[in-house]
């Protein structure tokens, strides 16, 4: 069993990234917005911002009030689709539950959409147009399958769950022709009969129910490759945080019996940020084509 490094991988992304954007006529930027006080959300908002620093990015960080109004958010969003020093453009989810989220997010120009989440960036996907932006943790997925020289091509893969956040656009990849697609993907969900049977078929596992330990030896064959995309907070009265983070694999229990395993954490979340970050260098990069 051998352990895909998701910190590894995303660190030879990051700084593909920072020496790419060196090259550009323009500075890469990212505006990130958040709206109430969420701790998790904010934790997440800083480590987006680090990163934009370290790679010398442009980056803002747009602060609002949990009682910050839908047409409020929207105006944000369209102040910075008209700002010339921003590329890529995310609201940090989930927005308090009186923010109708879909219309945020039509709200952004798509060409800005670094989070892959807009109508037209999402049909782009499915189109095979490399114009658009896919979500970043499917990318991540992909990415540090290919770094790690496992061949996707052929294989069966079962995606569990169905979120536009992982499952469907993950499958999407996966599906598309060439290098890194080109595999046969099931989806499965909560209402799939006999969930463990069909996961034991995959070539490859990805675990995205958000749920923890949810995947278990039963669920995997032997030889099998798992991504786990969960995280998970768990009490853990023993860590001076009071939790511990899992995924959605239950890895102690799964780990022996896989060719190859994503920790949590250490596995899918560095990867997400660093596909945040080349989605936003190729922002830059197209618009600043387009003039």
């Amino acid at each position: 069993m051998r352990i895909l490094d998701g910190k590894a991988t995303s660190a030879k992304i990051l700084e593909r990234c920072k020496r790419e954007a060196e090259g550009l006529s323009v500075v890469p930027g990212l505006a990130v917005v958040i709206v109430g006080d969420d701790p998790a959300s904010h934790a997440y908002v800083r480590n987006k911002v680090r990163t934009c620093g370290k790679l010398g990015f442009h980056s803002e960080k747009i602060e609002l009030p949990a009682s910050t109004k839908q047409e409020e958010l929207v105006d944000v969003v369209h102040q910075l689709n008209a700002d010339a020093r921003i590329h890529g453009i995310l609201v940090q989810s989930p927005p308090p539950k009186h923010i109708d989220e879909s219309a945020v997010v039509l709200a952004i120009d798509p060409r800005k959409d670094v989070d892959g989440f807009h109508p037209e960036n999402v049909a782009k996907l499915a189109l095979d147009d490399d114009s658009g932006f896919a979500p970043c943790t499917p990318l991540g997925c992909q990415e540090i399958l290919e770094d790690h020289g496992v061949k996707i091509e052929g294989r069966h893969v079962v995606v569990l769950g169905r979120s536009m956040i992982v499952g469907k656009s993950l499958a999407l990849l996966l599906l598309q022709k060439g290098r890194k697609g080109n595999a046969t993907v099931t989806v499965a969900h909560s209402r799939t009969k006999n969930i463990a049977a069909v996961s034991q078929q995959a070539d490859i596992l990805v675990a995205a129910i958000g749920r923890p330990h949810f995947v278990t030896p039963d669920f995997v064959r032997e030889g099998a490759i798992v991504v786990d995309v969960g995280i998970n907070r768990v009490d853990n009265p023993d860590s001076a945080k009071g939790y511990k983070l899992v995924g959605d694999v239950d890895f102690e229990a799964v780990s022996p019996r896989c060719e190859a395993i994503t920790p949590v954490p250490g596995g899918i979340g560095p990867m997400t940020i660093a596909m945040l970050m080349q989605n936003t260098l190729k922002a830059a990069r197209q618009l600043s084509s387009q003039g």
